[in-house]
């Protein structure tokens, strides 16, 4: 301790000290790191109502048709080899997924009347079986409703080679809606119930040609 009537030493090398470490942690715990959480803004008026919860969910893919190539040693097998012997691009697995889009598209383009999009896919004489059938339709006053829910088989029946031109039948099973009605809406044939349809379509291409287009040139009931 000090002198009487002075005032103490330590006393006052204690109070010092304690105010350094006192500036020295504000110093330290008031600086900004970068990472604090930010405070929300403050908005006046009254806070928007939350909007609707929606619970999207995908809808499931739709399942791939089936596809049946025949066997090499066959004799549509080898027909379809003597084919790509002549286009060293022709793949029959490649040609079923053209002709479940063609079929896809024919389908369509059919109900809807569109004769310039049937005109690309078809030969000569079966666009005009197809124009005919949509001119009568339309005479009628009727509409054609074709709707197809899946694919369940793209199948090679045949296939021959005629010089350069190839020929390939494929066995198309599909689930429909199909059926015609009259202007008032009432159906005259058909079904609009789910029907499993099989179709046996023929397609060909000339090989030597670059245009890569298999057309529609006969169609019937499988």
């Amino acid at each position: 301790m000090g002198a009487s009537g002075g005032f103490p030493i330590d006393l006052v090398l204690f109070g010092m000290i304690a105010a350094f470490l006192v500036l020295r942690l504000r110093s330290i715990l008031g600086k900004r790191t970068g990472f604090e959480r930010q405070a929300p803004p403050v908005q006046n008026g009254p806070r928007p109502a939350p909007g609707p919860v929606i619970d999207v969910k995908a809808e499931p893919a739709a399942p791939a048709a089936a596809t049946t190539v025949p066997e090499a040693s066959s004799a549509t097998g080898q027909a379809l080899e003597r084919m790509r012997a002549l286009d060293g691009g022709f793949d029959a697995a490649r040609f079923l997924a053209g002709a479940d889009q063609a079929f896809r598209l024919i389908v369509a383009a059919f109900a809807a009347g569109d004769r310039v999009g049937l005109r690309a896919l078809l030969a000569d004489d079966t666009y005009r079986a197809f124009e005919q059938a949509i001119s009568a339709r339309e005479k009628a006053d009727e509409t054609q409703v074709s709707e197809i829910k899946s694919m369940q088989k793209m199948a090679i029946e045949q296939a021959e080679l005629k010089g350069r031109v190839g020929a390939i039948t494929a066995r198309i099973v599909s689930d429909q809606i199909s059926y015609a009605k009259d202007k008032d809406g009432r159906p005259v044939s058909g079904t609009d119930a789910v029907t499993e349809i099989t179709d046996l379509w023929t397609f060909e291409r000339d090989l030597s040609q670059q245009d890569p287009t298999w057309r529609l040139v006969a169609a019937r009931s499988g």
